[in-house]
């Protein structure tokens, strides 16, 4: 078991409960082989519309994200005519609801993006083995020089909200920053944010 802070092996999705569950807020991971892509058009299409997918995410490790990307002629490095541009991460905070049909439909185990997810995905993490990893926000031309290939497209009638499959490699460091055993790095900050406020406020005689 992964205590706090510890970096953990490079991940290669798919992933086992047991893999997610090692991982404890504070590691720090990175990723390698596959990582889907998804936004709130794809999500909104897979559960509210109950569209189907030939792409299999059980397992897998999904970012949130809407990339660039360029048309360019089928090739070893752009197997389906599509080359990154720019992927980069959007917030999370939008698609909190999915977070638990994702998992329990699809087996998705980790999601990658910026900005956190609130109370609903914590609880279907810790239910189903699942992990929320942050990326650093306004690095998307750094990320994208982790995307080695655009390997699969479904949904691409969504575009560029479609359903994409990367392979990637050396994607990270990325953070734990809400684990499967209730952790929660964002609410931390959040708590401990809103008690030195309420100090400061108190030192200025001020009443909230």
């Amino acid at each position: 078991m992964a205590t706090k802070g510890q970096v953990a092996d490079v991940l290669r999705p798919p992933l086992d409960e047991a893999q997610v569950r090692a991982l404890r807020v504070g590691d720090t991971v990175t990723l390698e082989g596959t990582l889907f892509g998804i936004r709130d058009a794809t999500l909104i299409h897979l559960i509210d519309r109950g569209r189907t997918t030939r792409l299999d995410l059980c397992g897998g490790a999904v970012i949130h994200t809407a990339p660039s990307v360029a048309r360019v002629p089928p090739s070893p490095s752009a197997p389906v005519g599509y080359r990154p541009v720019s992927v980069g991460t959007t917030t999370s905070a939008r698609m909190e609801r999915f977070t638990e049909p994702l998992m329990r439909r699809f087996g998705v185990r980790l999601i990658v993006g910026k900005g956190g997810l609130g109370a609903d995905s914590r609880r279907a993490f810790a239910a189903l083995g699942g992990a929320y990893l942050a990326v650093v926000g306004g690095a998307a031309a750094l990320e994208t020089t982790w995307v080695e290939a655009i390997e699969a497209v479904d949904l691409d009638d969504l575009h560029p909200e479609s359903l994409w499959r990367f392979r990637v490699h050396g994607f990270g460091p990325l953070l734990v920053t809400i684990d499967s055993h209730g952790g929660d790095l964002h609410r931390e900050v959040e708590d401990a944010a809103q008690a030195r406020r309420a100090d400061v406020l108190a030192g200025l005689g001020v009443t909230p």
